[in-house]
């Protein structure tokens, strides 16, 4: 498959810019505008995605479909294309479990349709050496191929469906995980009245854990939305294994209570955001 069409599902901060790096490898993206918002409308015309407003006509007209979305969402999505009968290659680039990527192997490829798990590591990639999507299953040299020039980076491993999750899991772990940390530890000294006194010591022996606690808040305030259902695929990917994972479940309620910055103007200061960590959300 030296070239493709790609049906792109759907293109937020990061999935327009894997659009982007697909454009930059000279291939048509597509994309369905239908219940999205104008910042996404925005996103998509800008990195040159075709706008096929519903999901029926992105199916019928791709040979491949690259699922970039919350990972609340990925399931659903899985079988909203398995019911168009998709049947080319659909790829999961979502920040899901092994268990969960390898459901929704089974859902798409029950619809006709071979499976490739996916998993995103860095930021959108904007610029070469930042961005990595690695890939597994039968035919992950194959999508691997069609990023070969762009700035996004496109890695095949070896594990079968599952094991690029479980990479993308194990990564997200160490990252979103102790970000969730130093905000929580943050919020239990600011509450103490210690702030001051921990940043001291911290400048003594831990320097640079101070910068890092600030960074946490401020720069994760903004998307901890999408990262409660990722601390939950942690969590179950932990616990497949029997491994605790306690910890995880506690993560995602730290950015559960930061969910409120999802639309914010503007990037809300660390202190703001930590404030924030101790307020439990009320329903």
């Amino acid at each position: 498959m030296a070239s493709a069409t790609i049906g792109l599902l759907h293109p937020g901060d990061m999935g327009s810019m894997v659009g982007a790096s697909a454009r930059a490898n000279g291939l048509r993206v597509l994309w369905a505008s239908e219940g999205r918002s104008p910042q996404t409308l925005e996103r998509a015309a800008a990195a040159g995605l075709e706008d096929m407003k519903g999901l029926a006509p992105v199916v019928a007209a791709s040979q491949v479909i690259l699922s970039v979305c919350p990972p609340h969402a990925a399931v659903d999505l899985a079988r909203e294309v398995a019911a168009q009968g998709f049947s080319g290659i659909y790829v999961d680039g979502n920040a899901v479990s092994p268990q969960t990527g390898r459901e929704i192997g089974r859902i798409v490829e029950k619809g006709g349709a071979t499976f490739v798990d996916g998993g995103i590591i860095g930021p959108p990639p904007r610029k070469p050496g930042t961005t990595r999507l690695y890939l597994s299953g039968e035919q992950a040299g194959t999508i691997a191929r069609l990023f070969e020039q762009g700035p996004l980076q496109a890695i095949a491993i070896d594990g079968g469906p599952g094991a690029a999750s479980a990479l993308k899991m194990a990564y997200a772990a160490y990252t979103k995980g102790t970000s969730a940390l130093l905000i929580a530890i943050r919020a239990l000294a600011m509450q103490a009245g210690v702030d001051k006194a921990l940043l001291d010591e911290w400048g003594l022996s831990q320097p640079g854990v101070a910068a890092r606690s600030e960074s946490a808040a401020r720069d994760n305030a903004r998307k901890a939305w999408r990262f409660t259902g990722e601390m939950a695929e942690i969590a179950a990917t932990l616990e497949s294994v029997d491994l605790p994972g306690g910890f995880f479940h506690a993560a995602g309620e730290i950015y559960e209570r930061l969910a409120k910055y999802k639309d914010a103007a503007g990037t809300p200061s660390a202190e703001e955001v930590i404030r924030a960590a101790l307020q439990r959300n009320r329903v």
